[in-house]
């Protein structure tokens, strides 16, 4: 399977995506209406789920059911969404989906689908001509189960990052533009991939170095700012109310776990965030990281490793959402990307 180039690691590491994951498949769907999506991660035949939600103010779906002590142990998918709580509808397309395909939790009555979701804020991204009432639904969801596949999910402004940005803490005309990105890490027999949205109101970082690729800039526009730093020394901007932002995404396993073992994936996978988006999991973000494992590999787990693995693979697709981002031109202004904005990633596909 062909593997993203992206040289954003003290290891120059070549890393492949999510469905390096066997058992998924990830499908896109990208409205033309305004700059938004939702993204959906398949697993057709169950992948045993949990969930860890960090940010103060997030937007989620049937994630009460992920709880180690209660009775469902597998989902069918995890959707990622735009358009904040209005995009939580499309979830309702991907069930439909499911249910066409005769996909469910076995009830005595018929399958059920079990699809928690997480929805991230980007209402404030028109551009000239847009519909600002645009945003995903259920057949956005459903068309996202019919462009999913276990080819190489396509990065930046897509799916649930088409309308992402990053570095919001002084005002979105000093932002950039955020995406989605992939990842995965494989040692021995395990392989874990990440997939995230990241729509942060921090910035983005090279988890190797602490070198800021993408967030808040200067006033003049020219040069990024460093959110952390302007904190520390007292500047203060233009805050974003709370849950205008956010970072969601995915964390897979083809490790055989239990929804406990998961959980602490999902925990661990938050690392990867920390490591790469400072600051992280604040109260204007909705930071939600969801942990699916196929069980294809029934090797003895190997917990401790799978969750560094986890952390490594969540910190790498971050970076991969900022270094595939595009600019876009908005009613308010260009909201510039890293690539365009001079910061260096190393070779990577072109989208």
């Amino acid at each position: 399977m062909a593997s993203q180039m992206i040289v954003n690691s003290g290891q120059g590491a070549i890393v492949g995506s999510i469905v390096d994951v066997p058992g998924l498949q990830v499908g896109h769907f990208t409205m033309s209406e305004r700059l938004t999506g939702c993204t959906v991660v398949l697993a057709p035949n169950g992948a045993v789920g949990a969930v860890d939600v960090r940010g103060a103010a997030p937007g989620t779906r049937e994630t009460d059911l992920l709880d180690p002590a209660n009775l469902v142990d597998k989902v069918h998918a995890v959707v990622l969404s735009g358009g904040s709580a209005f995009g939580l509808d499309a979830a309702t397309g991907v069930v439909r989906w499911l249910d066409a395909q005769g996909i469910g939790f076995e009830t005595g009555y018929g399958r059920v689908p079990i699809v928690p979701a997480a929805v991230l804020f980007d209402l404030p991204v028109v551009r000239e001509g847009d519909n600002p009432k645009a945003r995903p639904n259920a057949e956005a969801g459903y068309a996202a189960c019919q462009a999913a596949s276990t080819a190489p999910p396509a990065a930046g402004n897509v799916g649930a990052g088409a309308g992402a940005c990053v570095g919001k803490l002084f005002g979105l005309d000093r932002c950039m533009k955020g995406g989605i990105g992939n990842a995965s890490v494989r040692v021995g027999p395990w392989v874990v991939g990440a997939l995230v949205a990241c729509n942060a109101v921090g910035d983005v970082l090279d988890p190797a170095t602490g070198r800021v690729l993408a967030g808040a800039r200067t006033a003049d526009g020219r040069s990024l700012l460093d959110t952390q730093r302007a904190l520390l020394q007292g500047e203060r901007g233009n805050r974003p109310l709370p849950g205008t932002n956010t970072t969601i995404g995915v964390v897979a396993t083809n490790a055989t776990l239990t929804k406990a073992q998961a959980k602490r994936l999902a925990m661990s996978a938050h690392d990867g965030l920390a490591r790469s988006i400072r600051p992280a999991h604040t109260t204007l973000d909705g930071d939600t990281l969801f942990a699916m494992a196929t069980g294809t590999e029934t090797s003895p787990v190997d917990l401790m490793l799978l969750t560094v693995m986890a952390a490594e693979a969540t910190a790498l697709a971050t970076v991969d959402a900022i270094s595939k981002a595009r600019t876009t031109s908005t009613t308010s202004g260009a909201i510039p990307a890293a690539i365009e904005f001079g910061e260096e990633f190393g070779p990577h596909e072109s989208d």
